[in-house]
């Protein structure tokens, strides 16, 4: 798509005098031309044919007359129309009229009466970003499935879990991973919501304030697959909200995924060892032999960082642009909505994958359990509600044994019940049972069964939260 001859063009314009400049045709209008040859050019289309229908409707033409101009519309292709300065002066909509206009054996007078780019364009640019929204979210629906499945296979496997980078009460991989499940459950509700959101045609808006002629624009939102039209002239022309509320939700999507895909790593390090990829999705250090790298995890991370980019490049483009139809600039701020969505769709499949190839070493992740005090809270609890010590001081007494079996090297199980003992006597406090306290509260398996509240840990309870889950699925 080379620059062609500046010239005059008086058949699309009498407000000047020539077409634009070699720069600026460079430089902006056929990368933008080429842009939406390849992405909007169908959407077009569809456009121009329900604009045709609707001038049947009104006897401005011909029933014969729209099903040459829709032929002459279907011929139509990316490699059909050419941005020409001189000739359409490297604007797509303009070369879709120059092309329809060639082929016909007579011109139709009406056609394009009371007709403005600005919704012309409004309505291709909403309609690719409904489809962009569609195919990425069903790229979220198989990560989804792909999780949830993998939460019910590991929901009965003891783990450390970790606040503040420290092992603090038993969970399961089932566990954690149902909570993911439920933050892509709520991305994709907050996507339908989006949908939902830009499911308004804004065809029939005219340049901004309305048209002249009695659009029916229910029917040209049906015909174009929206729900609805938009109900106001100048929001559906001058608003690009659309495109900075997708790429919010990308942005805050990455943001969840990146502290996800953070705890991958970190139980792939091998100071943890909680997880195994398989060989085809892990690297190697070119200097240390041993080693076994998960470089996709980093790289997935990573790209969770283009997602905010590309939502602050939406924002920053629109901030103090007047409420009107400023399409260059909404189009310089579009210009990496398709990067945004190739970047989200890329490092959710990526994602996929690896928790579809993913295993937990489950002798690990017990061996951790047995050598940490994951029990602390439970002796605690046990301390009170058992032994009638009050809740702060059982709390004071928990910790002060925990540091006095650590001093003495002993396991949390089965523990030193006479360190127990000694931990509460310093408070004036006779323990009648310091054996079974410790052999109860520092129980891996115990650790799971005795969470029994709705959403906790133990595994029935994260079988329920899967239930419903997979209903909403």
């Amino acid at each position: 798509m080379t620059s062609d001859t500046t010239g005059p063009a008086p058949e699309l314009s009498g407000r000047i005098r020539g077409g634009p400049a070699e720069l600026l045709h460079d430089e902006v209008l056929a990368p933008q031309f080429g842009f939406e040859s390849r992405h909007l050019l169908r959407h077009y289309v569809a456009i121009e044919k329900t604009l045709a229908a609707e001038y049947v409707r009104m006897d401005l033409i011909t029933a014969e007359e729209a099903h040459r101009i829709a032929a002459l519309l279907d011929a139509v292709g990316s490699d059909t129309l050419s941005a020409q300065p001189g000739a359409n002066m490297s604007d797509i909509a303009f070369a879709l009229e120059r092309h329809v206009e060639a082929g016909l054996p007579a011109p139709v007078t009406h056609w394009h009466a009371d007709r403005s780019r600005n919704d012309l364009q409004a309505c291709a640019q909403v309609m690719y970003g409904r489809d962009q929204l569609a195919r990425f979210a069903d790229a979220l629906l198989e990560l989804g499935s792909v999780v949830h499945e993998l939460a019910q296979k590991t929901c009965d496997l003891p783990m450390p879990g970790y606040t503040h980078f420290q092992a603090a009460q038993i969970i399961t991989p089932g566990f954690h991973l149902a909570a993911l499940s439920e933050h892509l459950l709520h991305t994709h509700a907050r996507l339908l919501n989006a949908y939902d959101g830009i499911d308004t045609c804004p065809l029939g808006a005219g340049a901004m304030a309305g048209q002249e002629l009695p659009w029916d624009r229910d029917r040209m939102a049906r015909l174009l697959g929206f729900s609805r039209p938009q109900p106001h002239a100048l929001t559906a022309v001058a608003s690009r909200r659309w495109s900075a509320e997708l790429t919010a939700e990308l942005s805050l999507l990455g943001t969840a995924l990146s502290r996800f895909t953070t705890d991958l790593l970190t139980w792939g390090g091998s100071e943890y060892g909680f997880i195994e990829l398989p060989d085809e999705l892990s690297g190697i250090s070119s200097a240390m032999p041993q080693k076994k790298n998960y470089p996709v995890l980093e790289r997935i991370r990573g790209r969770t960082a283009h997602l905010t980019a590309f939502h602050f490049d939406v924002l920053l483009g629109q901030r103090n642009t007047p409420f009107c139809n400023l399409v260059e600039v909404s189009k310089e701020a579009g210009t990496h909505l398709l990067n945004a969505f190739d970047s989200a769709h890329g490092t959710v499949r990526l994602l996929t994958e690896v928790l579809r190839r993913l295993t937990f070493r489950a002798d690990r992740m017990r061996q951790v359990c047995e050598r940490e005090f994951l029990g602390g809270f439970s002796l605690a609890n046990a301390l009170c509600l058992t032994e009638g010590v009050p809740w702060r001081t059982a709390q004071v007494v928990a910790g002060k044994y925990v540091v006095l079996a650590a001093t003495a090297g002993a396991a949390p199980a089965p523990g030193e019940p006479a360190l127990l003992a000694e931990a509460a006597a310093g408070h004036g406090i006779t323990l009648a049972d310091p054996a079974r306290l410790l052999a109860e509260a520092f129980d891996v398996d115990r650790g799971l069964e005795r969470m029994v509240s709705a959403g906790s840990a133990r595994p029935d309870a994260v079988r329920a939260v899967l239930r419903g889950q997979q209903e909403t699925y």
